[in-house]
């Protein structure tokens, strides 16, 4: 394990505990955010992954049943460390609100048989955003009898970068909320929390035009809410196959393919000139990839955020993956 952090992750992410992970759809986010508490869950420590979108996209990667509204064990990590995950439904959320605050288990349960909690939550939407990060403060801050954190970090698969800010600026949900009472005061702590050094929002991205302007229009949001970014998690990263000077040049099309036949010849291949053509196309194709990620790095560069970077996982992802992801993420600094 790295003893020190590495340039892609620096000694303010160190000192976080609260993990936010989002991106653009299809980017790996959730793969990305299961891996991240699986790497801070090493040497020890207890980590909790927690999901707000109904997907069960935690109970899917480590091949589990879909996981209750109760924090659950699911992998053990290096060095003694544990991973637990918690699918927040918000009807539930609410219910422990009526019970916590205002003593009211019986009335919540009654409301929930006559739909009220539904047409709560669709008349005052931001409180829906109250509920799942008031529940992910409360698991944050719990803490064990001898006085230490019941986690030491959570992380959480957030929504996509189109509606992430919405989803963390709780201080613009509570407009349409009550103005004072416990969820007020619930809500109050959970933007201390969400604005304050112990929290982090990282990016997931991949090397393409989209996610990339997604990711750095996300940098500007979070920033202009005064929500600190995190790092960014580049994934399925290829390596370039070729040398610099040739990638160039096969970018520009140029490739020589009776050059690459008797270089073929000399290590014993002989192939069709159909394959050969194939082969060479292939190549083009492949510096082309490669010069349109180099493009995206420079924009991504924009960003100015710490950067990580994930190969690609050809075979797809597994439980076994998702470790394999998390020592690259370890041997980039995380822990």
């Amino acid at each position: 394990m790295v003893s020190t952090p590495l340039p892609g992750w620096t000694d303010e992410l160190v000192r976080a505990r609260l993990h936010f992970v989002t991106g653009k759809g299809g980017t790996g986010k959730t793969t990305l955010a299961a891996a991240l508490g699986l790497a801070l869950a090493r040497d020890g420590r207890r980590v909790l992954l927690i999901e707000v979108e109904g997907r069960q996209g935690f109970a899917q990667l480590f091949d589990t049943e879909p996981l209750p509204y109760a924090e659950q064990r699911v992998a053990s990590a290096p060095g003694g460390g544990e991973l637990r995950a918690l699918h927040i439904d918000v009807e539930a959320a609410l219910l422990e609100y009526f019970e916590m605050f205002y003593n009211l288990g019986f009335a919540g349960r009654t409301l929930r048989r006559m739909g009220a909690i539904e047409f709560a939550t669709t008349l005052a939407p931001g409180l829906r955003d109250v509920l799942l990060t008031g529940k992910i403060k409360e698991c944050v801050g719990r803490t064990e009898s001898d006085g230490r954190h019941t986690y030491d970090a959570v992380v959480v698969d957030a929504p996509p970068t189109g509606r992430v800010v919405k989803f963390l600026d709780v201080t613009k949900a509570l407009t349409d909320l009550a103005r004072t009472g416990p969820i007020r005061g619930q809500a109050d702590g959970v933007v201390r929390l969400l604005h304050s050094g112990e929290t982090a929002v990282h990016l997931v991205t991949l090397l393409e035009e989209m996610p990339v302007r997604e990711t750095v229009e996300a940098v500007a949001e979070l920033d202009g809410a005064d929500l600190r970014p995190g790092a960014v998690f580049v994934n399925r990263v290829r390596p370039p196959r070729l040398t610099a000077r040739s990638l160039t040049a096969a970018a520009d099309g140029r490739v020589d393919a009776e050059r690459v036949r008797t270089g073929l010849a000399s290590a014993g291949l002989e192939l069709p000139t159909a394959t050969l053509e194939a082969l060479v196309e292939e190549t083009v194709e492949h510096a082309i990839g490669i010069a349109a990620e180099q493009r995206a790095r420079e924009q991504l560069a924009e960003a100015d955020l710490p950067t990580l970077e994930v190969p690609d996982l050809t075979h797809g992802v597994d439980v076994a993956a998702l470790y394999d992801i998390a020592e690259t993420l370890v041997q980039q600094g995380v822990r």
